[in-house]
């Protein structure tokens, strides 16, 4: 992926860790009230005040958690690895993983500065669904982004974002795949205990599938 494309992607994700809860309904009407909130929230100029940083961070994370499985994300990264883990290792990496989200996004949302989004629509497949959209920039290029979401009671929950085919899910089991393999599942735990820099943004590894 381009370097100039990578903040799209880490916009774009964060646009949806950080969309407040909605009423259930099709994907993509749920998904444009969340973003849409959001979008308020960012643009709140007692929030945008650098003394109303760690109010503003914490409604962010808060919000993540309302909107954002990241237990159906956790257990996708780590794909096969994940079979052999007993309930109390995966909890404790669901809990690190959405800690590594936020490292990794926190302060990506507050460069959003007025871009478009246009919602091309969605498909429903039972309890699970995509919803398409394009992130219009600011020279009115066009940037396909879908939305990966499954059902969760009365709530569509997104759990992957896709840019130009590149998936965050698929980026993050490429890393984490790799440390297992040539390392151990307890290096890799050990290194995001640490919040290592090892990890990096989507885009970086050019995997393409969920």
């Amino acid at each position: 992926m381009q370097r100039s494309i990578r903040p799209i992607l880490a916009l774009a994700t964060l646009l949806s860790l950080c969309a407040a809860p909605a009423l259930a309904g099709p994907p993509t009407d749920q998904l444009k009230t969340s973003i849409d909130q959001v979008i308020k929230t960012v643009a709140d100029p007692g929030l945008k005040l650098e003394s109303s940083a760690d109010k503003r961070r914490a409604a962010i994370r808060q919000a993540a958690s309302n909107i954002f499985d990241f237990g159906e994300a956790a257990k996708r990264s780590l794909a096969r690895h994940w079979q052999g883990l007993s309930e109390k290792d995966r909890q404790e990496f669901v809990s690190l993983f959405s800690d590594l989200l936020e490292r990794a996004y926190i302060g990506k949302i507050e460069q959003y500065s007025g871009e478009r989004i246009v919602y091309a629509g969605d498909s429903v497949d039972s309890d699970a669904a995509t919803a398409r959209t394009r992130f219009v920039t600011r020279r009115g290029t066009e940037i396909p982004v879908d939305y990966r979401m499954l059902r969760r009671g009365d709530r569509w929950l997104v759990y992957d974002v896709s840019v130009e085919g590149l998936s965050l899910v698929a980026n993050y089991r490429s890393q984490f795949n790799k440390i297992i393999e040539t390392s151990s599942y307890q290096d890799l735990v050990k290194r995001m205990r640490a919040r290592s820099e090892d990890f990096g943004a989507p885009g970086a590894s050019g995997a393409k599938k969920s």
